[in-house]
């Protein structure tokens, strides 16, 4: 028994050599695991932008609609809120693996790097679940919230910014940061058109070494550890958040 181990030592040790030192292997791992980062940093910021301005946009018109006078600014409203649910209803209604494919060989049938259009294809599909998960935020809230802001004299706007949107994330922050660890990991997908990720790199030193066991581990292992440092990141931000609410 104790042969046959040193033997499997001996194996395994050789294999992770071949596959990550030998010619640096380890470095297609690295660029990989820098392209998926910059991915998923540049899908989070645009489907915070994305998903934030559909859920002003559809709780404004939830909470304003009926008593708003009619005119051109509640048509203005009703049309931009129907855009909004059309918007919500395709991107979460379809999976993201056809997205992808429709964006890179249909929309960008000409592009020859698939990593900007995963960005803006993963930033679109991040949008509507962000969308959601702040609308439910902001109608969560107290409507004195709100018109404490307005008897303050602030606009919408600023009530928005400074009462509202500050407390919703409070609230929120949980599901957001699941879907952003989601998103993280949804990266993987764009290997299928190409883009030079974590994933894809583990394929291509599995094709040099004719051996996928330790690359493939190897990116399960990166994945694991950087979804374990978001958990722990997003836990102490919620921590802290809630000692500044007992201050």
């Amino acid at each position: 028994m104790s042969e046959w181990f040193r033997e499997w030592i001996a194996k395994v040790a050789k294999d992770f050599v071949t596959c990550f030192i030998t010619k640096d292997r380890w470095k297609y791992i690295v660029k990989g695991l820098g392209n998926t980062l910059q991915i998923a940093l540049a899908a989070v910021l645009l489907g915070i932008l994305i998903g934030t301005i559909v859920a002003i946009i559809r709780s404004t018109h939830d909470k304003t609609h009926e008593t708003m006078r009619p005119g051109l600014g509640r048509t203005l409203l009703n049309i931009a809120d129907w855009l909004c649910k059309v918007y919500l209803t395709v991107i979460r209604g379809t999976p993201a693996m056809i997205q992808i494919l429709i964006m890179f060989f249909v929309v960008f049938s000409t592009a020859r790097n698939g990593t900007p259009v995963a960005m803006l294809t993963f930033g679109i599909n991040s949008g509507a679940y962000v969308a959601e998960i702040i609308r439910g935020g902001l109608m969560s809230l107290d409507p004195g919230q709100a018109e404490a802001g307005r008897s303050l004299g602030l606009n919408y706007f600023q009530t928005m910014r400074f009462i509202v949107i500050p407390q919703a994330f409070k609230a929120i922050l949980p599901a957001l940061g699941n879907e952003f660890i989601t998103l993280f990991k949804d990266t993987a997908l764009i290997t299928v058109i190409g883009g030079k990720e974590l994933l894809y790199a583990a394929k291509a030193v599995g094709a040099k070494t004719y051996s996928v066991t330790y690359p493939y581990l190897g990116a399960a292992a990166m994945y694991l550890v950087l979804v374990i440092i978001l958990t722990w990141l997003q836990g102490k931000l919620e921590r802290r958040l809630r000692q500044s609410d007992r201050r």
